[in-house]
């Protein structure tokens, strides 16, 4: 495969992965709210301090499918204990917390961003076995044109996308809070919470049932 087909394969996978709704989608719209394009750029920072590891690690041959059946029932626990905690929390400040004066809704957050985009990426099953399907694939064929300089190559024509994307969505989130005041940003928020808590819950059963 020739560099110009891998980074546009590269490129058309990780949006159709950057776009699907999932967790960290869920978290950055709730942190974008409070901290605008700053939140998400964090939330993005804080993936990406796990994931280029993990795909250095599979280019290596560190981390593989068998790593992975061991490691996948503690992981998807963690992490639909993690999401449903995080949605919890959230919900419960919601709740707690009335309109403020200019109509707007106060609420805390019980994470930063950073650590909202570490946790949810590495407790989330499904993204590692993205890369050790997927994205095997991807790193293999770089390995292939260029050793670990390949790698990151690959690895940059992937990461841009989370950043570009999450960054806009924490931006349009803010942007939102322009247009939606008082009791419907709190509607909101309460809305997003029941969406993480209800896909913790989804990864568990998913997690103990397979």
């Amino acid at each position: 495969m020739a560099w110009e087909s891998l980074i546009s394969t590269v490129m058309l996978i990780s949006v159709s992965g950057a776009l699907a709704p999932g967790p960290l989608f869920f978290a950055t719209v709730t942190y974008g709210i409070k901290g605008g394009a700053k939140s998400g750029f964090m939330v993005a920072l804080g993936h990406t301090v796990f994931e280029f590891p993990l795909v250095v690690a599979i280019a290596l041959g560190l981390f593989s499918v068998i790593n992975m059946a061991q490691s996948k029932l503690f992981i998807g626990f963690a992490g639909s204990v993690a999401i449903i905690v995080f949605g919890i929390l959230q919900l419960r400040d919601a709740l707690r917390q009335g309109a403020t004066s200019n109509g707007s809704i106060n609420f805390k957050i019980p994470a930063n961003a950073f650590l909202a985009g570490l946790i949810f990426t590495g407790l989330n099953p499904f993204f590692i076995i993205w890369w050790l399907t997927i994205g095997m694939k991807l790193v293999l064929d770089s390995l292939l044109l260029a050793s670990l300089i390949g790698v990151c190559i690959m690895y940059v024509s992937h990461v841009w996308i989370d950043y570009a994307w999450l960054v806009l969505v924490s931006h349009l989130a803010k942007k939102a809070t322009n247009f939606i005041k008082g009791r419907w940003m709190k509607a909101l928020i309460v809305s997003l919470s029941i969406i993480l808590i209800a896909l913790g819950v989804i990864i568990l059963v998913n997690v103990l049932l397979g």
